[in-house]
């Protein structure tokens, strides 16, 4: 068999990268292709591919949005795309590999034509370059707007300017906390653009470019030139940093150069240019468009929201969505809180709608969609709009139309009815944490758009046919995802070697969470792979305490890394009624794995059992086997597919 190897990757989140990830190795196998695919996801890289695995391969496709070194390939032919190219159009690439029209990679000391043939590529450079930016800014946007969110909701006077937090409170301090957060918004967008381009050398140039955009009085500037002029500072210091990297120095001045000369030279460039030459003019830019939004009336107000509207809808996260956030929330800092709102709306309906679409619209999508609608309303609820993109991806022409006019109707009944938002995030959980002015209209707006699209799929999306090729086509679909899944997870652990029989109890004490915790943490005790009761349960509680570990769907995984654990250890145990595990879904969890892990621990073997588990327990027969099956050895024998 033929093989290719591919690297996924992408900036926002593990979603997109583990979804380009299985179609390109699905596609693979339908054409006749042994794809390896190594993740840059979350917990690190993945599937890491050996020297022997490129030189046997035909071809390399990179499908990411961040910077992937690609020495490692000198000499292969390589595809170059956005992570999305690999989700939606996986054959498109083999097919390119297969038919030769891939150019084959040298790097710039072999050959001096590539090095000039990369110009051509500069749209790409600049597009994952600001993802880059982006993906770093979002956890201080993310963490200011909801610590602002909770002191004005828990601390905050209603006033005619609007919540008033009392100084000298703690909401006060939460309040300048969360300020402080969202006031490095800039600087870590700039820094992290032109680190993107220019490597470590265009960080500090980046983020003091930052700093300048952020602070218009030194510029003298009433108002600062926000994320477009943080924008603006990053591409500039990492093209400059970049430029003056490719000057040939003595080699007495090589070593300084990285450290020294570039980062001065680059900060000095670009700060007299923000200074004397950008900043006013972009500062006056953004102040103007600020007042003329904050001035649309009617019909103006109307064209507005279904532009942003359309735009986060349109890609669910990628660059459209990501556009039309940034300048809601770069609005934010000016007091100009009107345009976020039918942001916030237009964020959670793709999501929502699709989940309840799932539900409601059950002859017009498969087990394996309707299971995925659970997972898009948890998403939905907290705002993240890329919990449609399963949807889109396997039915783009009839999911895409229909979410963007949803979108667009939520925004438009939004603007009108005064819906604003004072954080930087949308979704139903804004609302709930009082960031939201006029609930009420907040929540029809999400109804109305909700019901829009889903009234627009009942039309355009055909029934599922009962039998022949649809029906066996799903089957084969679903095989194939199974055998996948057993493989990679095999190569990688051996569940069983962790898990002993007096860990599994299939009659778990239906009392409480607590109950259960003491129980499988007494069992791994018990085997003499932890040393002592009471810390460990306190190492395990201080993981819940950072967030619930009921992943929904009546499962729950409480893990911990504690100096008490030996080796690693797996615990099992069944609760007939099921236990509150407060789980993001609210149903009770009936099915709890415990794990413990090391301390000292190299190679984050928990996070692997955890997306193992997670990953085979997506599968609801799985499931259903589990809480049926009568003795430990049965459980045991299922276990072993993990």
């Amino acid at each position: 068999m033929k093989k290719i190897v591919a690297i996924t990757s992408c900036p926002v989140g593990v979603a997109h990268t583990y979804m380009a990830a299985e179609n390109l190795e699905n596609a693979g196998k339908e054409m006749g292709y042994d794809v390896k695919v190594e993740t840059h996801g979350s917990i690190g890289v993945e599937n890491r591919l050996t020297a022997s695995d490129i030189a046997q391969a035909d071809g390399v496709i990179i499908a990411a949005d961040t910077k992937i070194d690609k020495s490692r390939f000198n000499g292969k032919p390589v595809i170059e795309c956005g992570v999305q190219e690999g989700i939606h159009h996986p054959e498109d690439l083999i097919q390119k590999i297969a038919d030769g029209r891939a150019e084959r990679y040298q790097s710039m000391e072999v050959s001096e034509e590539s090095a000039q043939a990369g110009e051509d590529s500069l749209g790409q450079k600049i597009y994952r370059s600001l993802m880059k930016g982006v993906s770093y800014m979002v956890p201080f946007v993310v963490t200011g707007g909801l610590l602002i969110a909770v002191s004005l909701s828990l601390g905050g006077h209603p006033t005619p300017e609007g919540l008033k937090v009392p100084e000298g409170t703690m909401w006060s301090t939460m309040l300048t906390l969360g300020g402080a957060a969202m006031g490095l918004m800039v600087p870590i967008l700039s820094a992290f653009i032109a680190e993107s381009i220019a490597d470590r050398p265009g960080l500090v140039p980046g983020f003091i470019g930052g700093m300048l955009a952020a602070n218009g009085s030194l510029y003298g500037s009433t108002a600062n030139a926000g994320f477009i002029g943080g924008i603006i500072t990053g591409f500039l210091a990492g093209f400059i940093a970049l430029a003056i990297k490719k000057v040939k120095v003595p080699k007495a001045l090589q070593s300084i150069m990285p450290i020294i000369v570039i980062p001065i030279l680059t900060t000095l460039i670009v700060g007299f240019l923000f200074i004397y030459v950008i900043g006013g003019p972009v500062a006056w830019l953004f102040t103007s468009l600020t007042h003329f939004l904050a001035g649309m009336q009617g019909g103006s107000q109307v064209i507005l929201a279904m532009i942003l509207g359309a735009m986060i809808a349109f890609d669910m996260g990628g660059p459209f969505n990501k556009v039309a956030f940034l300048f809601g929330s770069g609005l934010i800092a000016d007091g100009n809180y009107s345009v976020m709102g039918p942001i916030a709306v237009a964020i959670c309906i793709p999501p929502l709608a699709l989940g309840v679409a799932s539900l409601l619209l059950k002859n017009r999508y498969t087990k394996a969609e309707r299971e995925a609608g659970k997972a898009s309303l948890a998403m939905g609820l907290f705002g993240i709009t890329e919990g449609a993109i399963p949807f889109a991806s396997t039915d783009p022409l009839r999911t895409i139309p229909s979410i963007v006019v949803g979108s667009m109707v939520g925004s438009v009944i939004a603007i009108l009815s005064g819906v604003t938002d004072h954080v930087a995030h949308g979704g139903p959980i804004v609302a709930v944490l009082g960031a939201v002015d006029n609930v009420l209209m907040f929540f029809v707006s999400v109804i109305v758009g909700i019901a829009v699209t889903v009234l627009m799929l009942s039309f355009l999306k055909p029934k599922l046919q009962v039998a022949g090729p649809v029906t066996g086509a799903t089957h084969v679909d679903e095989n194939i995802t199974e055998e996948k899944i057993s493989h990679s997870e095999q190569s990688q652990l051996n569940v069983m070697d962790l898990l002993a029989d007096e860990s599994i109890t299939l009659d778990l004490a239906d009392d409480s969470k607590d109950s259960a915790i003491t129980d499988l943490a007494s069992r791994l005790v018990n085997t003499g792979n932890v040393a002592e009761l009471e810390t460990f349960k306190d190492d395990i509680y201080a993981r819940e305490g950072e967030s619930t570990t009921g992943i929904g769907m009546g499962i729950a995984i409480p893990h911990a890394k504690s100096a008490l654990v030996k080796k690693p250890s797996l615990a099992f145990g069944r609760s007939t009624k099921g236990l509150d595990w407060q789980s993001l879904d609210g149903e009770t969890a009936k099915l709890i794995f415990m794990i413990a892990v090391p301390e000292n621990n190299q190679d984050d073997i928990h996070l692997k059992i955890l997306q193992s588990l997670s990953r085979k327990l997506m599968d609801q027969d799985f499931r259903q086997a589990l809480l049926n099956a009568p003795t430990k050895e049965d459980v045991k024998n299922l276990l072993k597919e993990i």
